[in-house]
């Protein structure tokens, strides 16, 4: 993993979920909100325009933001070396606000480790609702740094900054979910686990640490991931965080629900819980049969 290149796209999608209470106005509904690196030259925010699918005429209106090298080490620097992130924002990324019930949809051009997933996982822990965005750089890069640029863009179409604590949990997860990508070699099968945890963590209300190592260890046997002890506390960290916020659960299944399409197209055999297709209603189904496994092990039944 080429961590200054990580480290060079966490930022460009972080300052936006407390926006969700306020409603969208007509205009901001219309129009693509971008967030550009502060540091591109001429020629690669020109490249990074035509990866968006947007002309400097769409950026007219107060529709854009700007993603500073400042704002990747304050909000990266818990959990990157300061000297991976480096001294230039190039990070970009577009947002366009979606009908209610589309969810969150990503794509990338140009990012070579986080994959949609990882960000929409990220995405739905910071609060963000029915937005589709793209994420582009001016050449290959990890794309970390994205996410703060996301949520600059999200908060301008709203008016409000997002909560600190979420922004931070938001990272957090992407950062986690990168190192535990890299680990397995699988990023897609990382994403996976990382929300299928966090969705039990969340409808259950588990805080305690030796309930969230248990409901680990579980979900990763079945779903054939080998932890090491130390990956294993990694996550544990993570879900602490996630705990204490305020997340719904079926917000989270219905803004990430491409993760459950994912799952189905990874191999996953859903019958070894109990689920059939004509029984499934989107990745909740899995997630439901998990934890009523888990359950029936904190109940002694296992």
């Amino acid at each position: 993993m080429n961590l200054k290149r990580i480290a060079a796209l966490s930022v460009a999608f972080v300052t936006a979920a407390g926006a969700l209470m306020q409603p969208v106005s007509t205009i901001a509904a219309t129009k693509p909100y971008v967030a550009l690196g502060a540091d591109l030259d001429a020629g690669q925010r020109a490249t990074v325009l035509q990866l968006l699918g947007v002309t400097e005429a769409d950026l007219a209106g107060d529709t854009v933001v700007t993603v500073t090298n400042a704002e990747e080490h304050e909000y990266l620097d818990a959990y990157v070396a300061s000297s991976v992130i480096g001294t230039n924002a190039l990070s970009s990324c577009k947002v366009v606000v979606e009908p209610s019930g589309h969810g969150i949809s990503v794509e990338t051009h140009n990012i070579t480790y986080c994959t949609p997933s990882m960000y929409e996982n990220a995405l739905a822990t910071a609060g963000m609702k029915n937005a589709s965005v793209t994420v582009a750089g001016p050449s290959p890069i990890s794309g970390t740094a994205a996410l703060v640029g996301a949520m600059k863009a999200y908060s301008k179409i709203y008016g409000k900054v997002i909560d600190p604590q979420y922004i931070d949990g938001a990272t957090d997860e992407l950062v986690t979910t990168g190192s535990i990508a890299e680990a397995l070699g699988d990023p897609e099968k990382a994403a996976q686990l990382i929300a299928a945890v966090k969705e039990i963590i969340v409808v259950q209300n588990i805080t305690n640490e030796g309930d969230i190592y248990v409901t680990i260890n579980n979900v990763s046997e079945q779903m054939g991931i080998e932890l090491t002890e130390e990956q294993k506390q990694q996550i544990i960290s993570l879900m602490q965080k996630i705990a204490a916020l305020d997340i719904d659960a079926a917000t989270l299944t219905e803004q990430a629900k491409g993760i459950y399409e994912d799952l189905k197209s990874s191999g996953l055999d859903l019958s070894q819980y109990g689920i059939t297709d004509e029984e499934v209603n989107g990745f909740w189904a899995l997630l439901k049969s998990l934890l009523e496994r888990i359950l029936s092990i904190f109940r002694g039944e296992g």
